[in-house]
C-alpha cells in the first residue's frame, strides 16, 4: 500500500517564552523583512500558540512547530521537534 502524502504544511522556527500551560506552549517568531519604498530592515514578531503533547519544550527553547487543524480557540500549530535547548 502507498504511503499517504500530507499537503506541505506551514512550518516555523521560534523561541518558547511560556509553557505554563498544560500541553501547550507560546512561540514568539521573528521575522526580517525590507520595506518596499525605503528599503530598511524591520524585524517583526508574532507569538503563536502551540500544542506539546509531551511537554518537552521549556522556556527559552528554539523550536520548530508546524500548522494543524484548529485544536482550541488559540491553538492551530503542533510542535514537531526541538531545535536546541536553553543554556
Amino acid at each position: 500500500m502507498e504511503a499517504v502524502v500530507r499537503n506541505k504544511r506551514k512550518e516555523k522556527v521560534g523561541k518558547v517564552v511560556s509553557d505554563k500551560m498544560n500541553k501547550s506552549i507560546t512561540v514568539l517568531v521573528e521575522t526580517k523583512y525590507k520595506h518596499p519604498l525605503y528599503g530598511k530592515f524591520l524585524s517583526k514578531s508574532i507569538k503563536f500558540m502551540a500544542h506539546d503533547e509531551t511537554e518537552d519544550a521549556k522556556v527559552g527553547d528554539l523550536v520548530r512547530i508546524m500548522e494543524c487543524r484548529p485544536l482550541s480557540k488559540n491553538k492551530r500549530w503542533r510542535l514537531v521537534s526541538v531545535v536546541e535547548r536553553a543554556k
